[in-house]
């Protein structure tokens, strides 16, 4: 991709001799946070952040917020360009007007915004869990564009834009609760990048136009599955445009949304005659079915590196048990189950704990599909599901799950603090006991041995580190960040934690 180059490249020329002091109106930017503003210092040693600049760049910017300690401003000029700035691939992202919100990096050159984050990941385990870890593993990359598979897509009729109005689809626009006028979304797979515009035409034509607020999409290895939320009852003009509309894109998948969440439910049969919504971990010969409303990765490139580094860290063998906590749809479980003695997977929600079991059926041989889960166990270890709350479990309850050699961990942003406190409770039983009357389970219990993290927050994955570190004896072995939505502030992580 070719870089942004400043407007005057003689100025540039020049900046490169002169002293690095500069007018009270230029700001020398010295970094980048994580929410991809640039940070400069004036005179007088206020901080500024600033919407669109970049580290090592020069600028003027105009303050629109202050306080008694930093001020916050949108970048007007920049006298020194830095060499990171690359030409942005949409047309709908920048400082504009009516720019949309969905990405903040995409003026960064992909390999820095890789560094950026890796360093929020560092100085998190640091600044927050107080630890740095032994290795720093190699970033997980993938495709920077395209790779969005799963977006809530805000839809607007605006009755006063245009001679009869106008629907939008889109993110919201920067710092707006508006919806942007994209056309085109180049983070979204090309093929539903091209409905945008077919999509604003169909809702524009329909009679609920003014009461669907949003849509839902879920790209599978084969279907697009959209859920429409609408907040009035479709009428059948409007169902058979729908219905028209998956014709003409056969990959189309309509669910309908009239409520809550758990009212979503594929429209008709006509409308579903399209292969299973699902994903493939190829590596393992799994494929992962799932609804559109369900917990799955964004980035499906990513996910199958993901699964596969977890899987080789934690290094599972055949004689080992390994607990995979917050196991949703089965994602780790099920690739674990084909390495591991036993596996248990431990969910939250009751629903995806039963998608989880038709999952592990689902890929059991042809031939014994049909058969009790203790027939098929030969193609898979020995695999259960169970429902927990774990964001109140304690070291008691905890006990009962048993022994296992192994974690994996991939809990929602909140991170895993209580599931964490109860290894330490356990833990430190011995020395500071907290569980009266401990049941034979307790007494038993030994934590892990090894425990990787996979974590959407690096700061719950901070705080939840230290305390493996500092209380229950872990040493944070490896730690790097993966790349799961480029152009993003998202950070995603890896940690690996071990206990001799």
């Amino acid at each position: 991709m070719r870089k942004n180059r400043s407007q005057n490249k003689t100025e540039n020329l020049t900046e490169a001799s002169e002293t690095k002091t500069y007018p009270t109106e230029w700001l020398n930017v010295e970094s980048l946070d994580i929410e991809a503003q640039g940070v400069a210092h004036k005179a007088d040693g206020k901080v500024v952040f600033i919407d669109g600049a970049l580290p090592f760049e020069v600028v003027s910017a105009n303050v629109n917020r202050k306080k008694d300690n930093w001020e916050k401003a949108t970048l007007l000029t920049i006298k020194r360009e830095s060499s990171q700035r690359v030409t942005p691939n949409c047309p709908h992202f920048g400082l504009h007007s009516g720019a949309c919100g969905g990405c903040k990096m995409q003026h960064l050159h992909i390999a820095a915004q890789v560094a950026v984050k890796q360093r929020a990941l560092e100085d998190g385990l640091w600044h927050l869990g107080k630890i740095k870890a032994n290795n720093i593993l190699r970033p997980i990359e993938g495709p920077a564009w395209g790779y969005r598979y799963r977006a809530r897509i805000s839809v607007k009729f605006v009755r006063k834009k245009g001679e009869h109005g106008q629907v939008l689809i889109g993110f919201h626009e920067r710092k707006s609760r508006y919806v942007a006028d994209m056309q085109v979304c180049p983070v979204l797979p090309q093929h539903v990048s091209d409905l945008l515009m077919p999509l604003r035409d169909l809702i524009a034509s329909m009679d609920a136009k003014e009461t669907i607020p949003q849509l839902e999409i879920a790209v599978g290895d084969a279907v697009v599955a959209m859920v429409v939320r609408h907040m009035e009852a479709l009428s059948t003009n409007d169902m058979d445009k729908l219905r028209d509309f998956a014709l003409k894109y056969t990959f189309v998948q309509w669910w309908l949304q009239p409520k809550g969440l758990d009212t979503v439910h594929l429209m008709d049969e006509q409308a579903g005659k399209v292969s299973t919504l699902s994903y493939a971990l190829p590596q393992f010969g799994i494929t992962m079915p799932f609804k559109p409303t369900d917990f799955t990765q964004v980035n499906p490139h990513i996910n199958q590196v993901l699964v596969s580094r977890a899987l080789r860290l934690l290094d599972v063998q055949k004689s080992e048990r390994v607990i995979d906590w917050f196991c949703g749809l089965g994602n780790f479980t099920l690739p674990l189950a084909t390495q591991a003695k036993e596996v248990l997977g431990v969910e939250g929600s009751e629903e995806l704990v039963v998608r989880s079991r038709q999952n592990y059926l689902f890929n059991q041989p042809k031939f014994l599909k049909n058969k009790p889960v203790a027939a098929v166990s030969t193609a898979y270890s020995a695999t259960e599901f169970v429902v927990r709350n774990l964001f109140e479990i304690t070291g008691s309850v905890l006990a009962e799950d048993g022994i296992a050699e192994k974690w994996l961990m991939d809990p929602p942003r909140e991170g895993a603090f209580a599931l964490v406190k109860a290894l330490v409770e356990l833990v430190t039983q011995d020395s500071n006991p907290t569980i009266e009357n401990p049941s034979e389970a307790v007494k038993n219990w030994q934590p892990p041995k090894r425990i990787v993290y996979v974590s959407c927050n690096p700061a719950t994955l901070a705080r939840d580190a230290g305390l493996l570190v500092n209380e229950a004896g872990y040493t944070c072995t490896a730690a790097g960040v993966v790349n799961m939505f480029p152009h993003t502030a998202h950070v995603e992580s890896m940690a690996v934690f071990e206990r001799l």
